[in-house]
């Protein structure tokens, strides 16, 4: 017995190690990669703590701590979490009238719901999410990366745009030389010499703001712990973890589809609340995961746990010992980093496929695309996405539905064949098949190619039924299929009035 339970034990650990490790080659690479993404996450966390109204070192020390942490208990190798600009749009209110313990606060409770949704396996409803709201989903977030660096091409010098060119002409060019360093990296560190060496007028990292010194600490938030506070951050609490959650998710399958992987996402929704719950007791923000940086890892080549963990301790080492070095970074180098990330990103082929797929599948991709870029928030834009397919869906099963009516050679027998799926969508239909003019005393529903989905359904077929016993028909319905019978017995009242069921299961 003792064996059998070894096994499992052993294969879990094997797969940690090869998920960490994997072999010499792709531990360099991972280190690499981690050292890119840390990197590029410095002007987004603090862009993103300004955002919120907080200390840039709020947003820098969540993305740390993120980072670490999800490395460690995440279910999806090779993705970066850290502080987001989707869940700081959320906090600004919050902050601006409570003040950033209450942020503190609010984080750890969003930590919390997400390990008990993770518990509940609300990672499934994953599966309603069609691959056409994926796709805008992913351009959507292609064009927000591309928009968000415009700031810093918008009333600057010429050196600003060399730099920028020069920065993709590296990106694009050097794998052709080697691809043993990342070549994000290097068009980083050869733009931060030339911009220091020759004193070039462009902004830098460190005129976004200050960068901490020191390590975080650890520390409880400063908040009384009341039913009053617990009722000023759990509004908050709950919209943050809904959104992180979701876009985490997402980012979760486009990593999976990248590295031709699978991941776990119950595990990944647990982590990602252990992660936030650390990041705030290190005076943290709230995060989740992030598209850009994780696609600047994979395609660094960063595919296991090591390159996550790099990204954050990297970050820390960064801050702690190289900040006033990393502060001279020009912002023209990440702006070319992050621009290769947006084209990167964006399904080039959903394009084409515009006049390929079917009409509502482009339909649902443009919408989701649309309503993203229109409210910079992705969770309306899923949301608006989800919707039109089930829409959709609902309408294209409505129509895979009919009704064939016969009549006995003496025209008092009438036979309704019904085939298809009848639900809330298809009632109508349904009932309206059985208006017709008919003279026959006896109605046979023959339902042996339909099947009763739900409540409507079945109260359908109590109308029907009821309405031709009025006119003084006797009926009989045939040919339930097992479940269609089970529902109809639980909900029906026609079976109550002496109608013959004729129940046939198959």
């Amino acid at each position: 017995m003792w064996l059998v339970a070894e096994f499992p034990m052993t294969d879990r650990l094997a797969r940690y190690r090869r998920e960490w490790f994997g072999g010499a080659a792709s531990a360099r690479r991972d280190v690499l990669a981690g050292i890119v993404v840390a990197l590029a996450l410095i002007p987004e966390a603090i862009g993103f703590s300004i955002i919120a109204g907080v200390d840039p070192r709020v947003g820098l020390y969540a993305s740390v701590a993120i980072a670490m942490v999800i490395a460690c208990i995440g279910g999806r190798p090779g993705m970066i979490s850290a502080a987001t600009a989707a869940v700081a749009v959320l906090v600004t209110p919050l902050v601006r009238e409570h003040g950033v313990q209450y942020l503190f606060a609010a984080t750890i409770l969003m930590g919390v719901i997400q390990a008990i949704a993770g518990l509940a396996r609300l990672d499934l409803l994953m599966q309603f999410v069609s691959r056409s709201v994926i796709t805008g989903f992913v351009n959507a977030l292609a064009i927000l990366i591309f928009m968000a660096q415009l700031p810093q091409l918008t009333d600057v010098g010429w050196q600003t745009y060399a730099m920028a060119a020069g920065g993709l002409a590296i990106i694009y060019l050097f794998p052709r030389v080697t691809t043993a360093v990342p070549s994000p990296l290097v068009a980083i560190l050869l733009l931060t010499a030339v911009s220091i060496g020759l004193g070039l007028p462009v902004h830098t990292v460190g005129d976004m703001g200050q960068l901490p010194q020191g390590l975080p600490s650890f520390a409880l938030p400063e908040v009384p712990l009341t039913l009053e506070t617990l009722r000023i951050v759990l509004p908050y609490s709950v919209t943050m973890a809904a959104v992180g959650l979701l876009e985490s998710l997402l980012t979760a399958q486009i990593v999976d589809d990248m590295t031709d992987t699978a991941s776990d996402k119950r595990r990944e929704c647990m982590g990602q609340g252990g992660a936030n719950i650390v990041a705030a007791l290190f005076g943290g923000m709230g995060g989740c995961a992030m598209i850009g940086q994780s696609v600047i890892n994979v395609t660094s080549g960063g595919r296991g746990r090591l390159s996550t963990f790099v990204a954050g301790g990297f970050l820390l080492f960064l801050l702690a010992v190289l900040g006033p070095w990393v502060g001279q970074v020009p912002m023209p180098a990440l702006v070319a980093v992050m621009i290769m990330v947006s084209i990167g990103t964006f399904s080039w082929n959903s394009i084409a496929n515009l006049r390929r797929h079917p009409p509502t599948s482009s339909v649902v991709m443009l919408v989701t695309v649309i309503v993203v870029v229109a409210t910079r928030d992705l969770s309306l834009g899923v949301l608006a996405g989800v919707l039109l397919s089930g829409i959709f869906f609902a309408g294209k099963v409505r129509r895979m539905f009919a009704v064939a009516r016969s009549l006995s050679p003496d025209g008092s027998h009438a036979t309704y064949r019904v085939t298809g799926q009848i639900f809330f969508a298809s009632v109508d239909r349904f009932t309206r098949a059985f208006h017709g003019e008919d003279s026959a005393t006896h109605v046979t529903i023959d339902v042996a190619a339909a099947h009763f989905w739900d409540i409507s359904g079945v109260g359908a077929l109590d109308k029907i039924v009821a309405r031709l016993r009025r006119e003084g028909r006797t009926v009989e319905v045939i040919g339930y299929n097992k479940a269609s019978a089970d529902i109809v017995d639980r909900f029906a009242l026609h079976d109550k009035t002496g109608v013959e069921m004729g129940a046939v299961p198959h």
